[in-house]
């Protein structure tokens, strides 16, 4: 099983960026990434009321163009949004001023003060830049639930394993997840809750 937490090398990187809240605190911060797809968005949306829990979604600005009313089932639901860029762009194979555009390119469409960089990466200038206009997000805990080599099981042993005060833990809005997220989303909510964690938006 693989399991990404950020090394003290990449918080080194990016020391202004959130990685984690408040520790003294239990509460838990659930994010999406990638979507709003129709093949994975209206599950994680039903779950979420269901549970009556907020998010934050890392949302692709042409996805929330090809699909603005996912998009507009979101925010009605009270849950946080984030700019993830126009097309999931690398940012290590990008000039600033490409970078910055397409970053510019999704907020038209999502209107957000956040961002978190697709791979979880950015060039420094690129970070430092970006950090004039957008809070920047990164994670303490990330899922793998995109990944071809882990079960919803796993996923569901991740957060079990890794959970902790104030962690931001990263989920994906993806039609690689979304079978896996059909069974470890819930059981993570159910779990987590029992353990009196508390769920929360980034604001």
């Amino acid at each position: 099983m693989i399991i990404e937490q950020p090394g003290v090398y990449l918080r080194w990187l990016y020391p202004r960026a959130l990685w984690r809240m408040d520790r003294h605190e239990k509460a838990v911060y659930l994010t999406f990434d990638d979507g709003p797809i129709p093949e994975a968005t209206p599950y994680i949306l039903e779950i979420l009321r269901k549970y009556q829990v907020r998010a934050t979604f890392f949302m692709v600005g042409d996805n929330v163009r090809k699909h603005p009313d996912l998009y507009k089932a979101i925010v009605a639901d009270g849950h946080q949004v984030g700019n993830h860029s126009h097309n999931h762009i690398s940012g290590l194979r990008r000039t600033f001023h490409e970078y910055s555009y397409n970053v510019e390119h999704a907020n038209a469409y999502i209107h957000s003060h956040l961002f978190r960089p697709p791979h979880g990466w950015m060039r420094i200038i690129q970070y430092y830049l970006i950090m004039r206009r957008y809070k920047v997000v990164m994670w303490d805990l990330v899922t793998r639930d995109y990944s071809k080599w882990t079960t919803a099981e796993d996923v569901f042993a991740n957060v079990r394993r890794y959970a902790r005060n104030g962690s931001i833990i990263t989920f994906h809005d993806s039609v690689k997840s979304i079978e896996k997220l059909k069974i470890a989303l819930p059981k993570s909510i159910e779990w987590l809750r029992a353990q009196g964690y508390a769920f929360k938006i980034i604001d």
